[in-house]
């Protein structure tokens, strides 16, 4: 059976991140748009809390079109994407 995927999938996946010393994301997707996600909102979740560090923030690194850091804290594209503002 195949297993379909949430969300539009013709949402444009993050091919580059670049964290910002603000607890933003300056994020490339593949349509090639460049945006910028403001990440402090999710400071007040529990499971977002180690992004609180600076140091720990900067671990970003794209893996399968999202957002991860080290301890299975991820971002999906389909929250990034329509959740970043346009430069």
């Amino acid at each position: 059976m195949e297993k379909k995927l949430k969300g539009n999938p013709s949402t444009p996946k993050v091919v580059d991140v670049e964290p910002k010393e603000d607890h933003t994301l300056l994020l490339t997707f593949t349509n090639g748009e460049t945006k910028l996600f403001d990440a402090k909102g999710l400071l007040q979740y529990e499971v977002y809390k180690p992004l609180e560090n600076i140091a720990f923030f900067n671990l970003a690194k794209v893996d399968h079109g999202g957002v991860v850091w080290p301890g299975d804290l991820d971002l999906c594209y389909h929250t990034l994407y329509p959740d970043s503002e346009p430069l």
